[in-house]
C-alpha cells in the first residue's frame, strides 16, 4: 500500500483574507489531504527553512519536499481539490502564468505592507 504524503499549506492566519479563502479551501478540500499551517503560530524557519517574513509575503505549499510560492502554491493546492483542477491546468498556461504572477506578486506586496503585523516584523528585522 502506497502512503501519500500530506501537502502543507502556509499561510497568514492574521491577515482576514488569507483566513478566509484557507477556511474556503478547508471545506472543500479532501480531507486528510492537506495540513494547513498558521505561519503566526510556529517556527516556520525552524521547521520548514522558511523566514517568518518570506511566508507572511507569499503563500507556501510543501508537496513531497518540494516548495511552490505563490501563484504556483494556488495552482498545487487546486490541483488537489476537485472542483479546482481545471483552474490549476488553466493558471498555468503561459500567458495566464505570466499575468497571474505579475498580479499576485503586487497584491502580495500591497497587503503585506498594509497587515500591523507584517510591519512590526519588518521593524523588528531591521
Amino acid at each position: 500500500m502506497l502512503k501519500t504524503m500530506k501537502i502543507t499549506v502556509l499561510f497568514d492566519g492574521k491577515c482576514g483574507v488569507c483566513s478566509k479563502e484557507i477556511s474556503f479551501y478547508k471545506r472543500v478540500a479532501p480531507k486528510g489531504h492537506f495540513i494547513w499551517q498558521d505561519v503566526n503560530s510556529i517556527d516556520s524557519k525552524e521547521k520548514y527553512n522558511i523566514e517568518l517574513h518570506t511566508a507572511l509575503k507569499h503563500l507556501h505549499v510543501i508537496d513531497n519536499e518540494k516548495i511552490f510560492i505563490g501563484v504556483d502554491a494556488f495552482a498545487r493546492i487546486w490541483k488537489n481539490i476537485t472542483y479546482f483542477k481545471f483552474l490549476s491546468f488553466l493558471i498555468q498556461l503561459p500567458l495566464i502564468y505570466s499575468l497571474a504572477k505579475y498580479f499576485y506578486n503586487i497584491f502580495a506586496e500591497y497587503r503585506y505592507k498594509r497587515l500591523k503585523h507584517c510591519q512590526i516584523l519588518e521593524k523588528e528585522a531591521k
